[in-house]
Order: C-alpha cells, then structure tokens, then sequence
C-alpha cells in the first residue's frame, strides 16, 4: 500500500458542500481516490460532491464532478459557482467571466461578487410537463426534465411531516423514466415568485442545496403556469434566485459561493 498526500479546498454553496482538488498542474490518478472514505463527515473531509479542475481544449477550464458514493455526475450549479469563485480568488483566472466545461456541456458564469454568481444553466428540456407516478406510499404528481442530469419535481403542499426520502427512493427506481437515476425535488409553492426546496440528490442522499435541481423547479413551475419568469428559490441556509422566460431560452441562477478552510489529506492507494 503506498501513500501520498492530496491538497483540496473545501467550499459551499448553501450548505450543498464540496471538496475541490486542482489538477491543472499535476494529474490525478481518480482510479485510487477513495471516495466514501474522503465524503465521511466523521473521518475524512465530508462533502456532498468532490469537483476536480483540470484544462479544457473547449472552454477556459474541465470539472469533473463525483458524488460522496464515487458515481460520477454531468453537472452541478452550486458547484460551478464555487469553482468559479476559486479560480477567480486565487488568481488563477482574474476575468470574471469564466467558460467551464463539464460531462453536460459548457456553462458560463459571471462573477458579479462572490455573493452573486450569475450562471447560464442551458435550456430546460422538459420531457414531462406533469405525470402521475404511482408509488407505495402514494401517488405523486412529478414533472420529468433534465439540464444536463435527470430530475424529477414533485409539488407538496407542505415539506414537513412527510416522509420525503423514502418518496425520493421510491421515485427514483422508477427505471422507466429514470434508467440512471434523478435528482428528486420537493417543491412548495409560497407565492408565484417564491418557492421553498428539498432536493435529494443521486449518489448523495438529502443535499442543503441543488443548483440544478432549482433551475429544474422553477422552469416545472413556470411550465405549469405557477411561477413568474423570475423565482426566488428557498433552501435551508439561503436562496437561489432563478430567470427563465420558457421556451427554448436559456435559464439562469445566481446565488453565493463560500470558501470554507483548504487543506491537505493523507490518502492510501
């Protein structure tokens, strides 16, 4: 068994937490991460996802992103954000327009302050407006759309007192409409401007934050004629403001990145 040392940042968004690891100058061997034991919030660093920046031939800079259980993700909007803000703080990348390519494509993010991070989502493909999915608890009405990963909104009357992860579980093995899984959220309506959100995230369980499956809630919203084109989206430690005008136009989120502590980690390969 051989050992070496591994240089990380940790960041978040909302409480949706990462580890980020750049490889621009070295590259890492991925194969021999341990993954559940570096996302162990009791014996290795925790995070919800772990982002490794390396060069892109496409766009300014590569993330590939990897869940706490080592599955790998397309995309991640409260991630990219904290990228951004990382290049930019470490004066990596000074512009504070940034390129960033992923599995699901390039998103471009604007840096207005490290509060404020403005980030082109793509555009919403809605495949299911609205189906009724019949679960063993109950039947649950979902809207069914990706932004480069799968997600499925569900709207609740209420986002307590429910037995939410296991309507997640169970919605997620659906395999007819979700053959690699979905990121599942609970969507509560508060006003036609304002929604609350619970997200559960494959590979991660309960996350306090999605970027993406915010952007997946309020284009479900706007779609139904719930929502204005404009949505402020509640988390538990923030919110997301969210822009689509419907259609084949692009959505956009714009919320916070935080730098928590950066640090250095023993790994056995």
């Amino acid at each position: 068994m051989t050992t070496s040392s591994l240089r990380f940042t940790k960041m978040h968004g909302l409480g949706n937490d990462f580890v980020i690891i750049n490889a621009l100058d070295s590259a890492i061997n991925l194969q021999t991460l341990p993954f559940a034991e570096l996302a162990d919030r009791h014996t290795g660093i925790g995070f919800d996802q772990l982002l490794v920046i390396s060069a892109s031939q496409k766009a300014d800079f590569f993330c590939r992103i990897y869940n706490a259980d080592g599955s790998e993700a397309e995309q991640c909007g409260n991630g990219l954000r904290c990228v951004a803000r990382y290049l930019h703080e470490d004066g990596i990348h000074t512009d504070k327009h940034i390129r960033i390519e992923t599995l699901a494509g390039i998103f471009s993010l604007e840096i207005q302050n490290y509060d404020h991070i403005r980030a082109c989502m793509g555009i919403p493909d809605i495949t299911h407006p609205m189906i009724e999915l019949h679960l063993p608890l109950a039947n649950i009405p979902v809207s069914i759309l990706s932004l480069g990963n799968p997600h499925a909104i569900a709207r609740m009357e209420t986002l307590e007192s429910l037995p939410l992860e296991q309507f997640a579980a169970q919605i997620a093995m659906d395999k007819k409409y979700f053959p690699n899984g979905v990121n599942v959220g609970f969507m509560q309506v508060l006003h036609d401007n304002h929604i609350r959100l619970r997200t559960f995230e494959r590979g991660a369980g309960e996350t306090f934050a999605c970027g993406s499956n915010a952007c997946a809630a309020a284009a479900a919203g706007i779609t139904l004629g719930l929502l204005q084109p404009q949505v402020r989206v509640d988390y538990r430690y923030g919110s997301l403001t969210i822009e689509w005008k419907g259609g084949s136009e692009a959505i956009y989120m714009t919320g916070p990145a935080a730098r928590v502590y950066a640090g250095e980690i023993t790994v056995s390969a």
